[in-house]
């Protein structure tokens, strides 16, 4: 792992206490499921609604709470998975190595980066109590197919900026990246996933994903 990598992952275990839920909610589905209501006008306004909706069931789930990763995934399906682009997450964090890989691997990729995220993420969840989100005005025209939402972590340490990027599809506004604290989830995980692929191929980064998801399912979640 280069410095940069290291970097990258020391910005993720700081905030894993403020925004773990937050980074669980957007990236741990791929495909559909039944959603309640929500706002889906404006791109901020779907921020809003989803963000709030979830926290709030996290707030008030004692299993969730405890890192239950069934209940979390239920949460994450039912209220989560209509409003992210998982496949274009990958494929952002993949680079030119996408093209690379087969409709298979493709397909592969996406199931375990979403894996990863799930597991790398979930276990902070017990740490969530007392945070707030603070909604910035959104700063777009009308006809913008691509924007960025920005928020405002607010809990009992420094604010943690936490920005949201969104893109207008044919079913809606969707999000497949955020930047916290500066940097992108896409950005983080570029390095490490070219890394791999410059070393054992593509089929190599499938193998470190899987093998990946293995140990953290194996390990024990934190009390």
């Amino acid at each position: 792992m280069t410095s940069t990598d290291r970097g990258h992952m020391k910005s993720y275990t700081t905030l894993q206490q403020y925004c773990a839920v937050l980074i669980s909610s957007f990236f741990l589905a791929v495909s559909g499921a039944s959603a309640q209501a929500v706002d889906q006008s404006t791109p901020d306004a779907l921020i809003k609604t989803v963000v709030s909706d979830v926290m709030a069931s996290v707030k008030s789930d004692p299993e969730i709470q405890k890192g239950n990763i069934p209940r979390i995934v239920d949460l994450v399906e039912k209220k989560i998975v209509p409003y992210t682009d998982m496949r274009r997450t990958t494929e952002m964090a993949m680079g030119p190595n996408w093209k690379k890989a087969t409709p298979e691997q493709q397909a592969q990729l996406v199931s375990e980066f979403k894996n990863l995220l799930i597991r790398t993420y979930s276990g902070a969840l017990s740490q969530l109590r007392d945070q707030t989100i603070q909604f910035k005005p959104l700063r777009a025209a009308p006809d913008d197919k691509e924007v960025v939402v920005k928020t405002v972590v607010i809990g009992r340490g420094d604010p943690v900026p936490l920005d949201y990027r969104l893109e207008k599809t044919a079913n809606g506004w969707r999000v497949y990246d955020m930047n916290i604290m500066g940097v992108w989830l896409v950005e983080a995980y570029r390095n490490q996933f070219a890394n791999q692929i410059s070393q054992n191929g593509v089929e190599g980064l499938v193998k470190f994903l899987q093998d990946r998801n293995k140990q953290l399912a194996a390990a024990k979640p934190a009390n």
